[in-house]
């Protein structure tokens, strides 16, 4: 069987990505970097195809990525990293919205449209964890998210738990104990609402703080009206708090905005961290710290394991974690 762009790598030690950028040109690779892969080229005697759109013959050279809602900044903005890496591939993407519903998700992995693809990076928000058989597809499928783990396929996703503990550490630490969580979802275990209330009682717990159901604003949806009304439906309530930890940094913008409009000044009276980690957050007023989960790398990795999938469709599924990190700005008074 002739070698394929996967053995290159495997053979060279670099990612399906560093081979390209050698095939391609591409500059600032180290130059043992590129001696090493063009050795493996030879020794596999790899014949590269005029563009990676013919990763084998038949190939369409275009792969989908289905995301709930591009109104959301994140789902937008991880389409754009998607495309990104893909194009150092290149690769064309379909981008499909299922609206963040069950019966649309399900749907549209039935759908003859993606047949029409060499694969797809699939972001479900309300399908579960009972809906894992859906996955079974016969096309290469990668997923991303929360709702579902230990599926029949690839999965690319975040450390919600250890993030959301890193985020609420990141308050205490700064001396705030009353800390509000805004934008959970009642009942929920698997999802990134559950998952990220678990990292945020985890880390109250192994502070001695004491978990208080008052401080926990729920919000059915994460846009900044959601933010806005949960938030003040806590100062309604009367609740006293001296940070929120919003789940997502657009519920965080509309947080902020329910706090000043109420007379509370951010930080000084009420600290606020967000997630996700949009562009928006360095630019909003005050600046949002907020948890930066990956996105880029989740994308970008995505992308590879797709590829790697198209490639070899008997593999073993696999789950990869991105790692992530707390970025301090003005609304904690960094």
């Amino acid at each position: 069987m002739a070698a394929t762009l996967k053995d290159v790598a495997r053979e060279a030690g670099v990612s399906i990505k560093t081979v390209s950028n050698v095939i391609h040109d591409y500059p600032h690779i180290r130059s043992s970097t590129r001696e090493r892969v063009q050795q493996a080229i030879a020794s596999l005697g790899y014949t590269p195809n005029q563009t990676a759109r013919n990763l084998r013959s038949g190939r369409t050279g275009v792969i989908a990525l289905a995301v709930p809602d591009l109104s959301l900044s994140y789902f937008a903005e991880l389409a754009a990293s998607v495309i990104a890496a893909a194009e150092e591939l290149d690769l064309a993407v379909q981008v499909e919205q299922t609206v963040g519903t069950r019966e649309r998700e399900i749907e549209l992995l039935r759908t003859p449209r993606l047949r029409m693809t060499d694969g797809v990076i699939f972001s479900p928000l309300e399908m579960g964890q009972d809906d894992a058989e859906h996955l079974a597809v016969d096309y290469p499928l990668v997923l991303l998210g929360e709702r579902i783990f230990d599926g029949p396929v690839d999965h690319v996703t975040m450390r919600n738990v250890a993030a959301a503990r890193a985020a609420t550490e990141f308050l205490l630490d700064r001396g705030r104990t009353r800390i509000a969580i805004v934008g959970a979802h009642e009942g929920e275990v698997i999802g990134s609402a559950g998952l990220r209330l678990r990292g945020y009682r985890e880390a109250l717990t192994a502070r001695g703080v004491p978990y208080d159901e008052s401080l926990v604003a729920s919000a059915g949806e994460w846009h900044r009206v959601d933010g806005l009304q949960a938030t003040r439906e806590l100062l309604g309530r009367g609740v006293e708090f001296d940070a929120v930890f919003a789940l997502n940094d657009t519920l965080a913008f509309g947080a902020i905005r329910a706090l000043e409009e109420s007379g509370h000044h951010v930080p000084s009276d009420v600290a606020v961290i967000g997630y996700d980690d949009i562009s928006e957050a360095a630019y909003s007023l005050p600046t949002l710290t907020t948890v930066d989960p990956g996105r880029d790398w989740i994308a970008q990795r995505a992308v590879e394991a797709l590829v790697e999938r198209i490639e070899d469709p008997t593999a073993a599924p696999r789950t990869m974690l991105a790692d992530f990190r707390v970025v301090e700005r003005e609304s904690t008074g960094g």
